[in-house]
This record gives structure tokens, C-alpha cells and sequence, in this order.
């Protein structure tokens, strides 16, 4: 596929600055730019790539002036960044379409009870459970397993090698990348008198709601009774840990790697960061934003706060902590130094005493 400037600019709301017939048919990084291809300038920091990029075009804001001469087409727009992301998006719908497919790849087993919808694609080597439901225009990959009574939505992707337990629910426009696993047990173990464990059945389920993504090689629990639930809208990056009964609150994003221990309830609107770790059995409030690292241990009922550090802490805290502890040497010096001066101050006064004593 081709397309001018001019008709990248008609599309963005933009003008053109240079050859508005140029043609591009990829896209790129602005410092990757060969002929041909499409990229964008946001972040002033890349500025100088755009003196020596190939690209044929280049994404700008309606701001920039180039501090000196530049070899590409310039489009204008109002946001360089946002325009690019919709361009992408275009691209990767074009691409998928190229790619869709329906029907039912050999070889791969469907139980006779399982109800199938309209345009529905199974890839190879997948297994379809008994009692399975699969809505209208759904994907599923190659090596794929859906567990029995499991209900799968309209218009989800689900990628290769994807593991759905039993009874587990998945809404519309779900997308859940490879080797996730949807529904393992949750990590029940009663103490027993001698020392070792009894294993505590996990008979509930999981529900993720509409317009989820999941990332790859995650694990959401089965709830020991009830539901682990992944509202609406809520993203999750690969290699994350969901306990039982966990719920992730509408349009939450959760970074990769981590961890939200059993019971747990995280609020709406929320951002937990890479390598975080939330305690069991507490509530986090609506629009809580934890920074990467951060250990929770409490539930927090304020909305809309910033935590950092491990144990938690408000964010202005742990700047004013993270001040400190970059300065402890220096303090650490300067109290021994202190406590030197002390010292010598004390024999002083020791042997001054002594001295006036035997005088008399």
C-alpha cells in the first residue's frame, strides 16, 4: 500500500510542507527513515535525526521550524505523537485484514456440544471443550485450549498457545497474547498439624470483561468461590501474577511483572507499575497510581494519589526520603565526625577535673 503526503495530511487534518505527491509504503523511527517510509518527530530530544533521516516523510507539530535545512516532506499537525498512533492503528487493521480468516484449521478438536458462532476462525493443533460458547467473528490461534462450560465473547483475538481453563468467562473485543493462562488454581494451602499442606479446592472462576488486553505469559487465578474479576477496559502487560478472587477495577493498566496477591481489590482508573507487589485482602482506591518497585501493604481510601517506595509511601515523601538516603555517607560522616569532636570534648573535661582534684 501507498500513499502521498497529501492524502496523509487530508487524513490528520495537517498541511504539507515539501512534496505533497511523495509516496511512502512503511513506517519507521525517525533515526530507522530509509525512502519510502513514514515517521514522526514528538519529543524535541530527536530533533537531530530529522537533519539526517532518509525518511521520505516526517510527522511534525504545527510548532516546529527546523533549524536547518531538511531533505523529507514535513506534515503538520496539532498532536505529532497522537496522529502517529492512529496511523498505526490503520496500518495494523489493514494488516489483520489481510490475515483474516474463518473456519476450522486441521487438525483441532471441537466437542459436538460446543456452540460456535458466525466468522469464527480455530487455528490448528486447538481444543474446544464441551459446552464451550464462542461469539460471532472471534479468533482463536493455534494451540489454543478453551476449558468446559467456558463462555468466549464477539470479536476477541486470542494468540497462540493460550490456555482457558473451565468455566471461565471472557467478554467482547478481548485480546489475550501467547501463553497466558486464563483460570489456574489459585495458591490455596491449609497448614495441617504435621507440618504439612492441605490443598483447598478453587471452584469458582475468572471473568474479564469487555475490551481487555492481556499480555503474554500472565496468570489471572480462579477465585476459591466466586469470580477473579478484570473489569472493563483494563490492560495487563505480559508476566503478571493475578491471585484469587483479585478484581482489577474498570480501565485500570497494570505493567509487567506484577504481582496482586488474593482478595485484593484495586479501583478504577488506576496505574500499578513494573515489579510492583500488592498484599492480600486489601482495597486500593479509584485512580491510585503505585510507581515501579512500590510495596503495598495496606489499603489506601484516598483517590487519586501517587505511592512509591517499598513499604509505600506518598509520593512527596519518598522524593524527600529518596533525597535523604542518596545523602547518608555524607550524613553518616558528619555524625561521626560530631561524635569524635563529642568525645574529645568529654576526655577533656575528664582529665581538667582530675587535674583540679589532686590540686587540692
Amino acid at each position: 500500500m501507498q500513499f502521498t503526503a497529501k492524502q496523509i495530511s487530508d487524513f490528520l487534518s495537517g498541511t504539507v510542507e515539501g512534496d505533497e505527491n511523495i509516496t511512502v509504503s512503511e513506517l519507521s523511527k525517525i533515526e530507522d527513515g530509509k525512502k519510502g517510509a513514514l515517521c514522526f518527530l514528538s519529543n524535541r530530544k530527536y530533533e537531530h535525526y530529522i537533519y539526517s533521516t532518509n525518511a521520505s516523510v516526517v510527522i511534525v507539530g504545527q510548532d516546529f521550524s527546523p533549524a536547518q535545512p531538511v531533505s523529507c516532506t514535513l506534515v503538520k499537525v496539532k498532536d505529532p505523537y497522537s496522529a502517529f498512533s492512529v496511523l498505526l492503528e490503520k496500518y495494523n487493521e489493514a494488516y489483520n485484514a489481510s490475515l483474516d480468516k474463518s473456519g476450522i484449521e486441521q487438525p483441532c478438536f471441537v466437542h459436538p456440544s460446543a456452540k460456535i458462532g458466525k466468522n469464527v476462525f480455530i487455528g490448528a493443533f486447538s481444543y474446544i471443550s464441551e459446552n464451550v460458547e464462542i461469539g460471532d467473528n472471534t479468533k482463536i490461534s493455534q494451540q489454543v485450549f478453551v476449558g468446559t462450560d467456558s463462555k468466549i465473547g464477539s470479536a476477541n483475538t486470542i494468540h497462540p498457545g493460550v490456555k482457558i481453563y473451565n468455566r471461565c468467562v471472557i467478554g467482547d473485543r478481548v485480546v489475550i497474547h501467547s501463553n497466558t493462562v486464563i483460570g489456574s488454581d489459585g495458591f490455596g494451602f491449609a497448614p495441617q498439624p504435621d507440618g504439612t499442606y492441605s490443598k483447598i479446592a478453587q471452584i469458582g472462576n475468572v471473568v474479564i470483561e469487555d475490551d481487555v488486553e492481556i499480555g503474554a505469559n500472565t496468570a489471572i487465578d480462579r477465585a476459591t468461590m466466586g469470580s477473579t474479576f478484570i473489569r472493563k477496559g483494563v490492560k495487563l502487560d505480559n508476566l503478571i501474577q493475578i491471585a484469587h478472587n483479585v478484581e482489577v477495577g474498570e480501565n485500570t493498566v497494570v505493567a509487567a511483572q506484577a504481582g496482586i496477591s488474593g482478595s485484593s481489590k484495586v479501583g478504577k482508573q488506576s496505574v500499578v507499575g513494573g515489579q510492583v507487589g500488592i498484599a492480600g485482602h486489601l482495597s486500593l482506591a479509584n485512580g491510585t497510581q503505585i510507581g515501579a518497585q512500590a510495596g503495598i501493604n495496606f489499603s489506601i481510601a484516598e483517590e487519586n494519589k501517587q505511592w512509591h517506595g517499598s513499604p509505600a509511601q506518598p509520593l512527596r515523601n519518598w522524593m524527600r526520603a529518596s533525597v535523604l538516603f542518596k545523602q547518608l555517607p555524607n550524613i553518616e560522616k558528619r555524625i561521626s565526625q560530631i561524635e569524635a569532636e563529642l568525645k574529645s570534648d568529654s576526655d577533656h573535661g575528664i582529665v581538667s577535673t582530675t587535674h583540679n582534684n589532686n590540686e587540692r
